[in-house]
């Protein structure tokens, strides 16, 4: 299972260095939650500061837009270092074209789902998606607890996955500790969002080499 910490709970006065420790306790992805105000009830930041990392870290870009009107920023957080730029089912109006959208710029296009969502409204579109983001909390704010019917989601897609023969990943974000992620991995998670669990600890290097040896 891959680790993908969340800047959003990063020290924002020192986000260049946290985002360095990460990378050295070997993170794969760096998540960068953008928040509107309109989606989700709160602001967090925008495309500025993500790409003020970029150069600074190998580690490539997780992007979550949990906003409203996606497709008019899409462009904004296009960099070589993007990995991932997902957008929530629930904030699209043409999922489709929005997904197409993101494809046509070379950035890996992912479809996000909140708790009261269920799997099977993705039916149309996950063969169009190269991953699929299970919200484990209720999207706006981080250190909240881990929604365990967000494993029953999990398992769901990955059984559909495995009968269509379809290649996206599962991505979990919200409530993730040491705790639950042996847990998470089990249930079919291929990477997993860590903030507060992750940039809450002491040694935030540590932290990450503990998570990855799980």
């Amino acid at each position: 299972m891959k680790l993908a910490p969340s800047i959003l709970s990063a020290d924002f006065a020192a986000l260049a260095e946290d985002v360095k420790k990460i990378e050295e306790g070997g993170a794969d992805y760096v998540h960068v939650d953008v928040m509107d105000g309109h989606f989700v009830p709160n602001i967090s930041f925008g495309a500025p500061v993500m790409k003020s990392l970029a150069g600074r870290t190998a580690v490539p870009f997780d992007v979550h837009l949990m906003i409203e009107n996606p497709d008019q920023y899409i462009d904004d957080f296009v960099t070589d270092q993007t990995a991932y730029i997902t957008v929530h089912q629930e904030a699209c109006i043409h999922l489709h074209r929005t997904i197409q959208h993101i494809r046509a710029k070379g950035v890996k296009a992912g479809v996000s789902i909140n708790p009261a969502t269920p799997v099977s409204l993705l039916s149309c579109i996950l063969e169009d998606v190269n991953l699929v983001l299970i919200m484990s909390v209720n999207p706006g704010f981080g250190g909240q607890k881990f929604i365990p019917g967000a494993l029953e989601k999990v398992r769901e897609l990955a059984a559909i996955r495995a009968e269509r023969g379809l290649d996206f990943a599962i991505e979990i974000d919200g409530g993730v500790t040491l705790q639950n992620a042996a847990e998470v991995q089990q249930a079919g998670v291929d990477i997993a969002v860590a903030g507060s669990a992750v940039f809450g600890a002491d040694d935030v290097v540590q932290r990450v080499k503990d998570f990855k040896e799980i």
